[in-house]
């Protein structure tokens, strides 16, 4: 098949859904909306930020003088642990059921303007043990069945507050995107004898197109059914369930990856990226899930530009997930980025 040229639909086999590439339309004019740059001018304090060390918070909760990472209970949560169990339903098309949870924020670091890609191995490794802490905390209250991490940066992904932070929303059920990925990597398991996530590390090593980045531990690259221009998963070359099963190596190379992936992303455009990243691995619903290999996806807004961003909108919203920048060339563009950040040049 010619790829690069003509229409063409990919499979995700994580989802068990298609994706429309239309690599032809990189071609066409762009008259629509322009973002502003993101700020890069930030003091390394912030009297007015409610994430930096000893501010009051909303709701009138104080930070602690904190000089690392600093994890704390959501002052606004979408999810709470005192909801009485209810349920309705109205001919089985009126339905609704109560949701318990718990939700946390996590400070990666009392610096108000630093982000992962200008933060040290030093500094990124605590995060990586604070996840794997909340994780193990979290996945054993006996109600909570999934807990998901991710971080959201840059205002266009609707980051509320500049200050590095990410978050962690524990759910009494699996998630909808988690429990498709369980139940796929379940099948795959059941009919190939084999993990879907090792046998795709696998193969996109033996292709070489569409990884960006690797280390002894760790893959970054392009997936074949990526949806966002210059979305990522980074992949464990182990068969890991979850992220408390790494190794002090690992996690050493897990911050390493991160960094350099997030150094790619800043330089690709030269301005401080935005994406939504978020690490999926496996329930904590007490079965062993061995089919599990967890995984972190980036999906990044960014499409031509610093200023210029894809819209999920029209025929994406109405039928199906479409792109236009194929991921080989998304993955060849990412490559090219230097490792040393813009800033610091």
């Amino acid at each position: 098949m010619n790829l690069s040229d003509f229409p063409h639909r990919r499979y995700n086999p994580l989802i068990d859904e298609w994706i429309l590439i239309s690599p032809h339309r990189t071609k066409r004019p762009w008259q629509g909306k322009v973002e502003k740059t993101a700020e890069t001018d930030m003091p390394e304090y912030d009297k007015g930020c409610y994430l930096c060390p000893g501010n009051t918070r909303a709701g009138s909760a104080q930070n602690p003088p904190y000089s690392g990472t600093f994890v704390f209970v959501n002052d606004y949560g979408a999810l709470h642990g005192d909801v009485p169990a209810e349920s309705m339903s109205k001919g089985n098309l009126i339905v609704a059921k109560s949701e318990r949870g718990v939700c946390k924020v996590i400070c990666f670091s009392p610096m108000h303007n630093l982000t992962f890609a200008l933060m040290t191995l030093d500094q990124i490794t605590p995060v990586i043990n604070v996840w794997i802490e909340q994780f193990k905390e979290l996945g054993a209250i006996e109600y909570i069945n999934y807990v998901q991490i991710f971080e959201n940066r840059g205002s266009i992904m609707g980051c509320s507050n500049m200050h590095p932070h990410g978050q962690i929303w524990a759910n009494e059920t699996v998630p909808v995107i988690p429990e498709k990925e369980t139940l796929q990597q379940k099948k795959w398991m059941e009919k190939n004898k084999t993990c879907l996530l090792c046998d795709y590390v696998a193969m996109e090593q033996k292709m070489q197109e569409r990884i960006v980045l690797e280390n002894n531990s760790f893959i970054a690259v392009v997936p074949f059914w990526a949806v966002w221009p210059f979305e990522i998963l980074i992949l464990p070359k182990q068969h890991l369930s979850d992220i408390t099963m790494l190794s002090a190596e690992n996690k050493v190379d897990c911050a390493d990856i991160m960094h350099r992936m997030s150094v790619k992303y800043d330089n690709l455009f030269e301005t401080s990226f935005p994406y939504s990243m978020g690490i999926h691995q496996k329930p904590t619903d007490g079965q062993r899930h061995e089919e599990w290999h967890f995984h972190i996806h980036y999906f990044p807004p960014l499409l031509r530009s610093a200023t210029v961003k894809k819209f999920m909108v029209g025929y994406e919203m109405l039928a199906m997930p479409q792109r236009d920048i194929t991921p080989e060339d998304s993955a060849r563009r990412l490559r090219e980025c230097g490792d040393i950040h813009f800033s610091q040049k």
